[in-house]
């Protein structure tokens, strides 16, 4: 096994696994699910970690939680931001929920979430398994955070994807 140094040292470009013409479309994925639901998600890409945050133990895990706080997806009105996280140098996935879903949403059904996005990544399409994952985790979030016609529709975080 190659050590994590070198996997993200030598990572290739997010655009080999999603090219940039795609990126509108995941932003729509967004944008429409959103409308279902009084929750946030953002999409967060990232190609690696870096040679020095791995040699001081930086998880793809750590990461995701450090991305969740920068990108402000702990900041929403109804504590119901999601952030689904990509490593694509280490082929992880981190989902980050925020508090609101502490106690409704179990681990598992994130963690089911991760693994059907992880087993479609392997079949090719990145950007069909990202929007498909976009809309399994929006189905949860609508079972927890509906929308009623009384609610005041609040985008709080841009539905662009965002590439670190």
């Amino acid at each position: 096994m190659m050590p994590r140094w070198i996997t993200n040292f030598f990572a290739m470009p997010i655009a080999t696994m999603i090219p940039s013409e795609d990126l509108p479309r995941i932003a729509a994925a967004i944008m429409a699910n959103e409308a279902l639901h009084n929750g946030q998600i953002c999409f967060a890409i990232e190609r690696s970690l870096g040679v020095g945050n791995v040699l001081d133990g930086m998880t793809a895990r750590d990461r995701a939680h450090q991305v969740f706080a920068n990108l402000r997806v702990w900041d929403t009105a109804r504590n119901s931001g999601v952030l689904l996280y990509l490593l694509t140098a280490e082929h992880r996935i981190e989902l980050i929920a925020d508090r609101g879903f502490h106690e409704v949403v179990s681990d598992e059904q994130w963690r089911g979430v991760c693994q059907l996005l992880e087993e479609r990544l392997q079949q090719g399409d990145a950007t069909d398994a990202v929007v498909d994952a976009i809309d399994q985790i929006s189905a949860i979030i609508t079972e927890h955070f509906p929308r009623r016609p009384e609610d005041v529709v609040l985008n709080e975080l841009s539905d662009l994807p965002v590439i670190l």
